[in-house]
């Protein structure tokens, strides 16, 4: 990006692309519905980041495998070049950026120096803290120095994927390198967990971009992860879940029952544990979700998933137990207003998916009448 563009508000860089403050407006409704807020946050969050500067994002990577970001980029709604040329100012990401060495770290220290107590700092990967935190090293610093570093200025921290959230696989028993959750090591700033492994790319855009629109951090629950999006368990939403309540089971991944999309809570799904929009927000677009394809729900959003036993074991009911259900029954009891937000974003999700779908074969129409 130049100074130039730099420079520009949210609304001088729309109008440099084309878009009209109407569309933008529309554009940010339907994220709002999205969002399950409000109908008057899409004209008011429109408003608000067009007549401000785009907001400058720090995106730090530490003990990761990079799936994270990957998911990131394929977001849908709201789309990642839209929301890095358009709404945010994407100014450091070792990964996506075009420099390197140290070109890219001056331009972290200059975006965090100009932006001091108003950027976001957004963290993927588990913090290593053993042999010095030798373990994970940049520029000859630790990563636990680079993220104390980071954090002084940022407004809040997004916590992008278990890992940053909850310590992740690199956590997991007997985690050789010392590695810690983000929260572990800064106890001073707004956090905001987006768990998942990976976490769905529209939860992570439709994160920032509350955020980063409203100024304030979403209403959490108890793991500090935004309850628009981990309100309910993937259970409640799950499409199988006709099927638990009529005591109906696949055995096997390959029965008459699991060709018939019979629940696979006796296979091991972790779905009644598990909170996460996955069921109605789905992957790739909306295209689908684990579940959905065959498999069960590893509880991959839940913080120590992977110590918890065999992912193919069903659960019992002091696991429920855990998750703040003590037995399959208090499933049922689930609020209407809940399983209401919960249709609406996945009518909003299938929605998109047609509109996507209609274009598509109408490009195809008029290519083949050479319209």
């Amino acid at each position: 990006m130049t100074q130039d563009n730099d420079a520009l508000t949210v609304g001088q860089m729309l109008l440099k692309h084309g878009i009209s403050r109407r569309g933008f407006i529309q554009y940010c409704t339907a994220v709002a519905s999205s969002l399950a807020l409000p109908p008057w946050m899409g004209p008011a969050m429109a408003e608000q980041l067009r007549s401000g500067p785009r907001p400058s994002v720090v995106y730090l990577s530490f003990q990761e495998c990079t799936g994270c970001l990957e998911s990131l980029t394929r977001s849908f709604s709201p789309t990642i070049e839209n929301l890095i040329f358009n709404t945010i100012s994407l100014d450091y990401n070792d990964t996506l950026m075009a420099a390197s060495g140290e070109a890219a770290e001056a331009a972290r220290n200059k975006a965090m120096q100009d932006n001091f107590g108003k950027y976001v700092l957004v963290v993927d990967g588990s913090v290593p803290t053993d042999a010095g935190g030798g373990y994970c090293m940049a520029g000859g610093r630790s990563a636990v120095d680079i993220l104390r570093e980071a954090a002084k200025g940022a407004a809040a921290i997004v916590c992008v994927g278990t890992c940053s959230a909850f310590g992740g696989i690199p956590f997991a028993d007997p985690n050789p390198t010392g590695a810690w959750p983000v929260s572990a090591i800064v106890g001073d700033k707004p956090i905001i967990n987006v768990s998942g492994c990976p976490p769905i790319p529209e939860v992570i855009t439709g994160t920032l971009l509350q955020f980063v629109s409203t100024g304030r951090v979403p209403d959490l629950d108890e793991h500090r992860r935004p309850k628009v999006f981990f309100g309910n368990s993937i259970h409640d939403r799950c499409y199988r879940r006709p099927f638990y309540d009529q005591g109906k089971f696949a055995k096997s991944f390959d029965d008459e029952g699991a060709r018939n999309g019979w629940c696979l809570y006796e296979l091991g799904c972790k779905g009644p544990t598990t909170y996460n929009a996955c069921a109605t927000l789905k992957w790739n677009g909306g295209t689908s979700f684990p579940i959905e394809s065959g498999h069960g729900c590893l509880g991959c959003s839940e913080p120590g998933f992977w110590d918890k036993g065999s992912f193919y074991s069903a659960l019992s009911s002091a696991a429920w137990g855990k998750a703040g259900e003590s037995t399959p029954l208090r499933v049922l009891e689930v609020g209407a207003g809940a399983a209401a937000v919960g249709a609406a974003l996945g009518l909003a999700a299938a929605g998109s998916a047609r509109l996507r779908q209609h274009r598509s074969e109408q490009q195809t129409d008029d290519e083949t009448t050479g319209g």
